[in-house]
């Protein structure tokens, strides 16, 4: 009986293959697609039943919670880790993509993973070869790189998951950055998200507990956007046509390269050279004449302003995707420090937050900062956490425990990014794992990006400050009050109510002066001390 159902399914397949090759306007790469999917399939289900028996075997007739228990779970955490960062480097594509996504869901998913996939992610990219660079040239324009630009380098600047970045010379003499889609992506990428979605289901099935089919939807949302570099191109125009409107006053300090619209199609991006220096280059920006904490404030402003203010947010803040250089044609020095620019890359990864989840989430923020309980769960129930679990989202947002979210102390939220802090998160993150997964499960895929850019721009803070510093969090509350300040006065229709207000605005900067005052003097004791 298997026998025959196994012919029949192989008969099935071979007959859709053939069909489909058949009546495909490119049959070769049809055909190599149809190739890759039988071993593809075969190392999933192989991975998924090995990482599914490994727990179950593992943790067979132990306690929960006991050390035991938990000795265990960390060994087949780890295990299943490496495991799945096999499958997503032999897979490629979308399964590298996969990766930095769990890279960069940090105590969202078990750490073993976070930390075995960002030590190798980035990294580890795969490459594609000039023949076929030139292929994707010969569908998209026509001509070889040969033709179109007067130079261009056959070997990458750089590679990541979904394309690589050659530099070239127009025949105007303008150096510029081309970035290349990997050959018949857009094809094998409905393959890939169809596969990683039956793993994800299959360890669903298994353990109940572990339900992140909501990075699954979001892969398959976010998919089809990100390999469209046409709409890439389209977002980062947005973005700084919203930062000219909405946040003119450091409207100068944020740039993303140009692009030349006429060198481009849906896989080929041509976009202005940038000689800046990577954003967690704290060696490169000292050098530049640049304060690393400059930079780490001029990132909290740009994504509080995109975040709360223009409800229009790049969702992958890594440090591959910001640059920073000194502000061109700027005399203005703060004790002999220049200013720095953020440079935005990589725009295919946005979301907008409609305009009542945009204010919940300022609320939220802004009575995160100012530790006020009462509002931290009103705002924290209509995002959807529920009144169960607001203390467990206040906990992922800040990756602080409760008692510290709700201390009155100023600088409650700081983490320094020393053992103990980490050590704490991680085990309340260990304890509350079911609780996670059901908090991820509830909150809208629109804030599950929000986790993750918070990851991403916590990340690159500890890299150029040690940390989350104070100044950090005071721009966060300065620029969420804002938001929910101009909501207030858009909603307000009476005189009364305008009054209201304006004594809540003045009693808002009377609390952010006495904060100022009392990051001087921190800052003026750190500096006295060392």
């Amino acid at each position: 009986m298997w026998r025959r159902a196994a012919a029949a399914a192989l008969a099935l397949g071979a007959g859709a293959g053939a069909t489909s090759i058949a009546y495909s306007d490119d049959p070769a790469a049809t055909l190599k697609i149809c190739t890759h999917l039988p071993p593809r399939l075969l190392r999933d289900t192989a991975t998924a039943a090995t990482i599914a028996f490994d727990y179950q075997y593992s943790l067979w007739g132990l306690d929960p919670g006991t050390p035991a228990w938990l000795s265990a779970k960390h060994d087949a955490h780890l295990r299943s880790a490496n495991r799945l960062q096999e499958l997503c480097f032999r897979n490629g594509g979308i399964y590298i993509k996969l990766g930095q996504h769990i890279a960069q869901l940090e105590y969202v998913v078990p750490e073993e993973y976070v930390q075995t996939m960002r030590a190798s992610m980035l990294k580890r990219c795969p490459v594609s070869s000039y023949e076929q660079v030139c292929q994707v040239f010969g569908k998209d324009m026509g001509e070889s790189p040969e033709t179109v630009f007067a130079e261009f380098d056959p070997v990458p600047l750089a590679s990541a998951s979904l394309a690589q970045v050659h530099a070239a010379r127009t025949h105007d003499g303008q150096k510029v950055a081309v970035k290349v889609q990997h050959d018949h992506l857009t094809d094998t990428s409905v393959i890939d998200i169809a596969t990683v979605g039956f793993i994800v289901n299959t360890l669903h099935y298994i353990f109940p507990t572990f339900d992140y089919r909501w990075l699954v939807d979001e892969i398959r949302e976010s998919a089809p956007k990100e390999l469209d570099f046409l709409n890439e191109a389209k977002n980062s125009e947005k973005c700084i046509r919203n930062f000219r409107r909405l946040s003119p006053h450091i409207a100068e300090c944020i740039y993303a390269p140009k692009v030349y619209w006429t060198l481009s199609s849906s896989r080929i991006l041509t976009m202005e050279f940038m000689d800046a220096k990577e954003v967690t280059d704290v060696n490169g920006i000292k050098e530049l004449g640049i304060r690393p904490v400059d930079v780490s404030n001029l990132v909290s402003k740009a994504f509080s302003e995109m975040i709360f203010k223009h409800g229009f947010v790049h969702c992958d803040p890594h440090a591959a995707n910001m640059m920073i250089r000194s502000l061109p044609q700027d005399s203005r020095k703060t004790f002999g420090w220049k200013r720095p620019q953020l440079i935005l890359l990589d725009h295919g990864l946005y979301k907008e937050l409609d305009y009542a989840t945009r204010i919940s989430y300022a609320s939220l923020w802004k009575a995160l900062v100012f530790a006020d309980a009462k509002s931290i769960k009103e705002n924290s129930v209509k995002l959807g956490a529920g009144e169960d679990l607001h203390a467990l989202f206040a906990g992922v947002l800040t990756m602080r425990p409760w008692k510290s979210v709700i201390d009155p102390s100023v600088d409650h939220l700081v983490l320094d990014g020393n053992n103990t802090d980490r050590s704490e998160v991680q085990m309340y993150a260990s304890l509350y794992f079911p609780q996670i997964s059901e908090l991820l499960r509830r909150l809208p895929r629109v804030i599950l990006l929000m986790l993750k850019t918070n990851d991403c721009l916590r990340a690159v803070n500890h890299a150029l400050v040690g940390g989350t510093s104070l100044e950090s969090f005071v721009i966060i509350g300065r620029i969420s009050s804002e938001a929910v300040l101009e909501a207030k006065k858009t909603s307000s229709r009476s005189f009364l109510n305008k009054l209201i207000i304006w004594l809540e605005e003045i009693l808002l900067e009377a609390r952010f002066f006495s904060l100022k005052l009392v990051l001087c003097f921190m800052q003026l004791k750190k500096l006295l001390s060392s």
